[in-house]
């Protein structure tokens, strides 16, 4: 049982007045010298009282719910709740007999007196109980007073309900042949009487055909319990004739002589309806005999029939002739890859087509791939099956193609460079030669080369009339020329070279292409000088100890056997310089100055 609306709204006031009513309750005991505990109070109705409020219950039944909760009375020296700053309290719940009705929880814990903790009760037998609480531990110092909470529930017998009635054996809406229509049975169920079960009463046979026990039947119930509430339930269902006219037919050929349902031969068709028990009263409709001689696509013959005993479904027998076999058409699509001079580099795939005016091909279009080389390579169609079976012999339609699938032989290169060589030593660019077997060879034509120093190649490609081609690479190498030098009096790497500004320094070196001096003022491509920051990079410093009086013009010196190049340093002390000279190879050396 559930608690009343009025009891919840109860609640609520309640609440909202524990503190005003605690105070003034507080207030009055302590003019009276009276110390008043905290009331553990349900809430079963709005007083807060020593009477065991009552909790009807019934046998069966719902469950019963109240709700514990603390009513602050400002005793114990105390205004306000007991329960304050984490204190609390727990009380054990029972009920003074389980036979009858139990209580759960078996423990509530209070840890202020905004806290509410809900009882479920439920009922077992019919008697009486009482729920109460006590006190099991406290932390505050307060006190509390039980008695409040206690309630009786009382357990009555069950409630008369209503029996709940159906019909069973047959299904409403349902039809039932004559002679076996099911039994039908009226099915009791009573919480209080128990199931039970007893035979339907049928009502008379109504419709059109009722004479022959053929139409609308009702099974009708009723039932009333033993405390004098009645249940009624009904169903109705249809008794059919099973004895309608039967139709059924014979082809010859009794299947399709072709393929998919399709006939390549004379049909005849021959329909049969019978009906054993009223043969009299069958009217036809259709039901013609037929005999198929010439193509036709499908075609539907139908008969049906109806007697006394109803009506048969409609048969439907469709056939559909085709003798003819499917015609290739004689442009086809072509694919592969063209060459040139109307050559084919690859296989020519040919697409063939073929149309058929009833069954269709069972592939509209197929294709043929040619095979091997040549000026006339011939693709032939391949045979055609129409949706029937019917079928178009291989080679119907034939095509001519000219294939050349091979490039030319690798072209052989002649001549060139062997390996590598130094600078300058450019050696004549090599040609090719290669030769094709089929479609006969265009040209040789050699590309590529360079005379840098580096890694470089001539790449040959020969190509045939059809458009094939194949390549061969020959791979050289150009060396750098060997530079050595500057000799003295200047000093090379991180050393810096000092020599008073405006002064001439002579700058000696070597150029070989291998183990061979060139003496050729025109190796040199260029010389230069830069200014740089004097205290850009480490090093020592080293003076110039031999000046040179002469022209700055690069020259070779046969009687030193090196090269030259005079260089007038700018003026002005406490600069710095870095002299490079490059060779026509890009080869290069540098040297660094400062002047004092």
């Amino acid at each position: 049982m559930r608690v009343s609306e009025n009891h919840r709204r109860a609640r609520k006031q309640l609440a909202r007045a524990s503190t005003l009513t605690a105070l003034t309750m507080s207030a009055a005991l302590a003019l009276s010298g009276v110390a008043v505990a905290d009331d553990i109070t349900n809430d079963l109705d709005l007083t807060v009282d020593t009477a065991a409020e009552v909790l009807p219950l019934n046998v069966g039944g719902a469950n019963g719910t109240t709700s514990l909760y603390v009513k602050p009375q400002g005793g114990d020296g105390k205004n306000g709740c007991n329960l304050t700053g984490g204190t609390a309290l727990t009380l054990a719940v029972s009920s003074s007999d389980t036979a009858v009705a139990t209580v759960s929880p078996a423990s509530v814990t209070f840890t202020s007196c905004g806290t509410v903790q809900q009882l479920t009760v439920t009922p077992v037998a019919e008697g009486s109980a009482t729920v109460s609480a006590t006190q099991m531990t406290n932390t505050s110092q307060g006190s509390f007073n039980m008695s409040p909470a206690t309630f009786t529930v009382t357990v009555a017998p069950p409630a008369n309900s209503a029996p709940s009635l159906s019909v069973s054996g047959i299904e409403g809406g349902a039809s039932y042949a004559k002679g076996a229509v099911p039994d039908a049975t009226c099915e009791v169920a009573d919480t209080e009487d128990g199931p039970s079960s007893f035979p339907a009463t049928l009502s008379a046979v109504t419709g059109p055909y009722a004479v022959d026990g053929i139409g609308t039947q009702t099974a009708s119930c009723t039932y009333t319990d033993g405390g004098g509430l009645a249940a009624s339930a009904s169903e109705t269902y249809s008794i059919v004739d099973q004895s309608a006219p039967v139709i059924t037919y014979t082809l010859d050929p009794a299947t399709p002589d072709g393929d998919n349902d399709w006939y390549r031969s004379d049909v005849s068709l021959t329909w049969h309806v019978s009906e054993p028990e009223s043969p009299g009263s069958v009217a036809l409709t259709g039901c013609v005999d037929q005999l198929v001689t010439t193509d036709q696509s499908l075609t539907g013959y139908t008969c049906s029939a109806t007697s006394a005993g109803g009506s048969a479904a409609e048969q439907t027998v469709s056939l559909k002739r085709d003798a003819t076999a499917p015609v290739v058409d004689n442009d086809v699509t072509v694919s592969g890859t063209a060459g040139h001079n109307g050559w084919y580099t690859s296989d020519v795939a040919v697409t063939f087509t073929a149309t058929d005016v009833l069954s269709g091909p069972a592939s509209a279009s197929t294709t043929a791939t040619s095979s091997g080389e040549g000026a006339a390579i011939e693709v032939a169609s391949p045979a055609f099956t129409d949706a029937a079976g019917n079928t178009t012999p291989t080679g119907a339609v034939t095509k001519s193609y000219k294939v050349d699938k091979a490039a030319p032989t690798t072209p052989t290169l002649v001549g060139g460079p062997d390996g590598s060589y130094y600078y300058g030593d450019d050696p004549s660019a090599p040609t090719c030669e290669s030769t094709d077997a089929t479609s006969g060879l265009v040209d040789c034509v050699v590309t590529g080369g360079g005379t840098s120093v580096g890694t470089h190649s001539y790449t040959a490609t020969a190509t045939d009339v059809a458009g094939n081609s194949s390549t061969s690479t020959l791979t050289y190498t150009v060396l750098a020329w060997t530079l050595t030098g500057f000799r003295q009096p200047v000093d090379m790497g991180s050393v810096w070279n000092t020599v008073k500004g405006g002064s001439t320094v002579p700058l000696k070196f070597e150029v070989f292409a291998g183990p061979t001096e060139l003496t050729d003022t025109a190796v040199v491509a260029s010389f230069r000088t830069a200014k740089v920051s004097c205290t850009s990079g480490t090093g020592t410093e080293d003076p110039i100890e031999i000046l040179s009086t002469g022209g700055t013009s690069l020259r070779y010196d046969t009687t030193g056997g090196q090269f030259i190049q005079n260089w007038k340093t700018p003026t002005g002390a406490g600069t710095c310089y870095t002299a490079t000279m490059t060779t026509q190879d890009g080869s290069s050396i540098s040297a660094r100055f400062k002047l004092k």
